[in-house]
């Protein structure tokens, strides 16, 4: 399988997730010149930015050693040029997850269960 539609995949999974969780979707896929934000939500009062991972190996550390400080700085920029463009978030809180499927199946049909990491990291910048 090609990691596109592994990505893909694994976005849809973690979309769901976080709706039986209780968020609420703001947008997906979000693209800017910046960067790129998988999921934006809503829980409760806080706009959620979620970086989506999926790895099927351990090697260099699994899915969520993946969002290294690199990754985290093209993440916080993008999310400032959203709240920058979306005026309806300016005074909003906002927090930086994680979820990522790791390597290890919960079920017979071999699916990674999805790692929450809530307040992964938080940007230099403070918004």
């Amino acid at each position: 399988m090609d990691r596109q539609l592994i990505g893909k995949e694994a976005e849809q999974k973690a979309l769901n997730y976080i709706r039986q969780q209780g968020l609420k979707l703001v947008t997906a896929n979000y693209h800017c010149r910046l960067g790129e934000i998988d999921l934006i939500a809503k829980e409760k009062k806080t706009l959620v930015f979620i970086e989506v991972r999926a790895r099927s190996h351990q090697q260099w550390g699994g899915a969520s050693a993946s969002v290294d400080l690199r990754k985290q700085r093209k993440i916080a920029k993008a999310a400032a040029h959203f709240l920058s463009t979306h005026r309806e978030y300016r005074n909003t809180s906002c927090r930086f997850d994680v979820i990522a499927f790791e390597t290890k199946p919960h079920t017979d049909t071999g699916d990674s269960c999805p790692v929450w990491y809530k307040d992964a990291f938080r940007p230099e910048a403070t918004f």
